[in-house]
């Protein structure tokens, strides 16, 4: 008997790992109460701080990156841009060596949030 090989819809399988999005609207949510004016004013405010921090650590001596690095991580905490987040805590720990690599790494997790952000707001 000949048996008929199995076709596998890739495209409706689940991911092997969770996506994780620039914002974790649930989290985000929880921490805004589910007030939609209150998102956004926070949505903004980060947008606004990381663009500012971030400019801030490029331009700062090594010493004094890791302070504005771990302020920034508290802000993406708390929105739910875990990526940003993750990269912040990068660059607070980074060793001289490695410091200009991870504030590039956390420009782009910023770019992403950024852009979430954005859409966000417009769809708002």
């Amino acid at each position: 008997m000949l048996m008929q090989p199995i076709v596998i819809d890739e495209a409706a399988a689940p991911p092997l790992a969770p996506v994780e999005l620039p914002i974790d609207l649930d989290h985000l949510s929880r921490m805004t109460l589910g007030e939609r004016s209150l998102e956004r004013e926070v949505l903004a405010l980060f947008d606004r701080q990381a663009d500012m921090l971030l400019m801030r650590m490029r331009q700062a001596p090594s010493a004094t990156v890791a302070a504005s690095a771990h302020t920034l991580k508290g802000s993406a905490r708390g929105i739910g841009a875990w990526r940003v987040a993750s990269a912040a805590e990068a660059v607070e720990q980074a060793s001289a060596a490695e410091l200009t690599a991870a504030i590039g790494a956390l420009g782009v997790a910023i770019d992403e949030a950024k852009a979430a952000i954005a859409s966000l707001l417009r769809a708002h």
